[in-house]
């Protein structure tokens, strides 16, 4: 019995044993398990952390690096500022220069002449002596003479001696006035000059009125014509033009006199052309893109005209008339090239004479604008473009510049003198504009007959495309003090018979030549 309680005993001890261990591990799994869980959760948390500080961190490196971004554009902005300033100072620098330098060579040139001058003078005044020492000696042997002459004849010899010192006497006031005058306040000195070199251009030449336009094949005329002539109407009655299909190989024509409608209307075909479908509502939408991109052309090349002259504030109106004078000629000259060279010839008369240059650079490219109007303006193309201006807020000055540089109305002002006599140097510059053989050689033979006929002149060269002659006279005929007179007689008589551009220089030349032989 003691055994079985012990036995039983020992078992119970092992079987508690038992149960208690698997209680515990199940206790322990339990456990492990819960904190196995707690782990998950703070890995999670600390991956979401974790995530966290990675998106601010490319946060904050996107914004670091777009501040970055920005900071360098700016620094390269300013770079590019600095410079366009330092490019402006350089070009301003040197066009001072080039000022200064043909300031400096026409000073050379005028101390150059004034030495020529003066040296024709000495021997002047030693021809003179001469003279008069000969004229004395032949007064001498008239007056042993003048007992034998009748009274009339007397009088006659007496009256002619008279007559050719009166000439002479009258040529050398008339040079002593004229250097008076040169010499004369600075106010009547601008005036004087400002009339003296004013001329104005000669007579109206037709403008081309006729565009052509490349076609890729002859298959595309009766495309364009349309059927039953329908897309050449359209296009006529759209852009306002004449649309010419012949036989010319590969060739339309469009022909109109107003410019801007002529060259809106050649870029609808080539817009049809490259587009290849050709109908009504094509060709006016074609031609509504290419009026706008017209319109926009004509404002870029009359914003670069003024920014080329140096001038701002013209009226986007005014700036497109004066881009369209690109496809305007007068002579085969280009009127756009012709406003800007006027414009910087009147801005460099203007400095010279103490006068607001980049006014007078706006008033010479503006003088010719009228040029371009639409034909329902009335009136000359001065006049026209005159009162364009001043709709669009020209100063007085400058409007009435641009109205009298043809004599439409009469010049009042300095400003007025010098547009038209800028706008007749850039027409009358050497290949500026060019004139059909015929009247060439027609002006030429005129100027040279004008001239032949005054007595005493040998022979005549109308040179330098007839803005020069050179006259040769009699020595024994002709003296120095008369070729004075002659000059300005052919000159005036030139002025009164002849319709020409610009100036004719006339040269009178005397000789006198001695023959001695030696034996």
């Amino acid at each position: 019995m003691d055994m079985t309680v012990i036995l039983a005993s020992v078992l119970f001890l092992i079987v508690g044993a038992g149960v208690g261990y698997f209680v515990r591990h199940k206790a322990y799994l339990a456990e492990v398990k819960e904190k196995q869980g707690k782990a998950d959760e703070i890995i999670e948390k600390a991956k979401d952390a974790a995530n966290d500080i990675k998106y601010k961190a490319r946060k904050e490196a996107k914004e670091q690096a777009r501040e970055e971004k920005e900071q360098f554009e700016k620094e390269v902005r300013k770079r590019e500022n600095d410079l366009k300033s330092q490019e402006k100072d350089l070009a301003t620098k040197e066009a001072k220069l080039d000022t200064k330098l043909e300031e400096h060579q026409a000073a050379m040139e005028k101390i150059k002449a004034r030495e020529e001058e003066i040296t024709l003078s000495i021997k002047k005044v030693e021809l003179e002596v001469e003279k008069y020492k000969n004229k004395q000696a032949e007064i001498s042997e008239k007056l042993t003479q003048v007992a034998s002459l009748t009274r009339d004849e007397a009088k006659a010899e007496l009256m002619k001696v008279m007559e050719e010192e009166a000439r002479v006497d009258f040529s050398k006031e008339l040079t002593r006035i004229e250097s008076e005058y040169k010499e004369q306040a600075e106010e009547k000195s601008k005036r004087i000059v400002g009339v003296a070199i004013q001329r104005f251009a000669g007579e109206y030449v037709a403008e081309k009125t006729i565009s052509t336009v490349d076609l890729p094949s002859d298959d595309l005329k009766g495309r364009l014509i349309g059927r039953e002539g329908r897309n050449i109407r359209a296009f006529e009655q759209i852009c306002g033009v004449d649309l010419i299909i012949d036989d010319t190989p590969e060739i339309v024509v469009v022909s109109s006199f107003n410019v801007i409608r002529r060259e809106i209307a050649r870029r609808t075909i080539e817009k049809l052309i490259s587009d290849g479908r050709i109908h009504p509502a094509k060709i006016e939408e074609f031609h509504d893109k290419s009026k706008t991109d017209m319109e926009k052309h004509l404002l870029d090349l009359g914003q670069k005209a003024q920014m080329e002259i140096g001038v701002h504030g013209i009226h986007p109106e005014v700036l497109k008339l004066v881009g369209a004078l690109n496809f305007r000629t007068s002579y085969t000259q280009n009127q756009y090239q012709h406003a800007l060279e006027a414009a910087f010839i009147c801005g460099a008369m203007a400095a010279e004479m103490g006068l607001n240059v980049k006014q007078a650079r706006r008033a010479g490219l503006l003088h010719d604008i009228g040029k371009v109007l639409d034909a329902s303006a009335e009136g000359s193309h001065a006049v026209i473009g005159a009162d364009f201006a001043k709709k669009y807020g020209e100063s007085p000055d400058i409007v009435h510049a641009i109205r009298a540089h043809h004599d439409d109305e009469k010049p009042e002002s300095i400003l007025a003198h010098l547009v038209a006599a800028s706008d007749a140097l850039s027409g009358a510059r050497p290949g500026a504009r060019k004139a059909m053989m015929e009247s060439y050689v027609s002006r030429l033979t005129d100027i040279e007959e004008i001239v032949n006929s005054f007595e005493g002149v040998t022979k005549s060269y109308a040179i330098s495309g007839g803005r020069e002659v050179r006259v040769f006279v009699e020595n024994d005929r002709v003296t120095d003090e008369q070729t004075v007179m002659l000059s300005r007689d052919i000159a005036k008589k030139i002025e009164e018979e002849m319709s020409y551009p610009g100036t004719i220089k006339i040269t009178v030349v005397r000789e006198t030549k001695a023959v001695g032989v030696a034996r």
